[in-house]
């Protein structure tokens, strides 16, 4: 049973006069997971140190770690640079053709459009794109837009300007009765929600590392289910060959793969500062729970729906949305003293599209909540 975990404010390095309330864009970086980046760069000074299982290792723990978090296995976890790169591999790993179709929702993320309009333009076939719902959450359109010619649906778990759902297991169940490929993107998520690979039962998952994993920027993961293993990666590394771990054979060269999703990792991924910072930050996300974090943001979310709407303001409601991330909407669109009222008073949030998006976590109170009410008040 999720359980409330109680404020974690002292383990970041937070004034009292900021409300950041801004995890979406990025999270600040908790103080374990700075200390394990300094001692990785202080490391680094002395390079005879290091040797050929320090390239490995910590990259297996750190797939064991991200596995655990999805309920999944350690073999099917590759380690990518951005959410981009992991929609590549998919989009290269999938067939297209006349006739077929890739659903995605409206003003979803930029890197989980391009990479499928790309391939749309070199392979044929169409765009699918899931209107805003006018009530609800999205999933009801993402439903009606899956058909036999449905070859890949895109979606994320929450849309990233507003946090209204998407009802992954439902999705999934349609693209499977249909053929198709599931690819979700759960970049603004993992790490406040639960999400199990086995129930969900994506082809591929994606999630960056720096934002709900509180992680470093330009290190994320991709999941990829056992049947899709054997595709084609973007790159050709040294890595991601059988062998790899002997230097002093890595002139025999190979036509075989490391085993499971590892062909698929981007080269030179053992960053000897990004991989321990990982490490520490999903070992942090790992003691909360999503489950237990879930249920302490849910709170937080509804003072503010509550209190916004109170303003006649439009906040997205819970029956609609997961309880980490919402967005807010003025009747008249966005006034403009807003971003100046907000910043005054030392309160951070993201302006997306025609929402003010608000994304707490354990370092926040209801105080914070509180102070961004104040703020749209005044703005009124």
């Amino acid at each position: 049973m999720p359980q409330p975990l109680p404020p974690q404010r002292h383990l970041f390095d937070l004034s009292d006069d900021i409300a950041y309330l801004n995890c979406a864009y990025f999270t600040p970086q908790p103080n374990r997971v700075r200390d394990a980046g300094r001692r990785a760069i202080d490391a680094q000074s002395h390079p005879w140190e290091v040797t050929a299982p320090d390239f490995f290792g910590p990259g297996e723990d750190l797939r064991n770690r991200f596995a655990s978090l999805v309920s999944g296995d350690a073999d099917g976890v590759a380690l990518i640079p951005s959410v981009s790169y992991g929609v590549g591999v998919a989009a290269a790993n999938v067939r297209l053709g006349s006739g077929r179709t890739i659903v995605v929702l409206d003003e979803q993320f930029p890197s989980d459009v391009y990479p499928w309009r790309a391939k749309v333009e070199a392979e044929g076939g169409a765009m699918v794109t899931v209107p805003p719902p006018a009530g609800g959450s999205w999933t009801t359109g993402v439903l009606e837009a899956i058909d036999e010619s449905t070859a890949v649906v895109a979606v994320p778990n929450c849309h990233w300007t507003d946090g209204r759902a998407v009802d992954l297991e439902a999705v999934g169940e349609a693209v499977r009765s249909v053929g198709a490929t599931l690819v979700v993107d759960a970049s603004q998520s993992l790490g406040a929600h639960p999400l199990d690979v086995s129930v969900v039962r994506p082809d591929y998952l994606i999630s960056v590392g720096y934002k709900w994993l509180f992680g470093p920027y330009s290190l994320g993961y991709l999941w990829v289910a056992p049947e899709h293993r054997g595709g084609v990666p973007l790159e050709q590394t040294w890595m991601g060959r059988l062998g790899s771990e002997d230097f002093t054979r890595l002139v025999d060269y190979t036509d075989d793969f490391q085993r499971g999703a590892r062909r698929f990792d981007v080269g030179e991924w053992s960053n000897f500062t990004l991989v321990p910072m990982a490490l520490a930050a999903l070992g942090l996300v790992e003691e909360w729970g999503p489950e237990n974090v879930a249920a302490s943001l849910a709170p937080l979310t509804s003072r503010l729906e509550v209190g916004s709407a109170g303003l006649g303001l439009d906040p997205v409601r819970s029956e609609s949305r997961l309880a980490h991330l919402m967005g807010v909407r003025f009747p008249d669109g966005i006034p403009a003293g807003l971003r100046d009222a907000l910043a005054a008073a030392g309160v951070y949030v993201s302006l997306r599209s025609d929402a003010v998006r608000v994304a707490p976590h354990l370092f926040n109170t209801t105080g914070d909540i509180d102070r961004l009410l104040e703020v749209f008040d005044s703005v009124l």
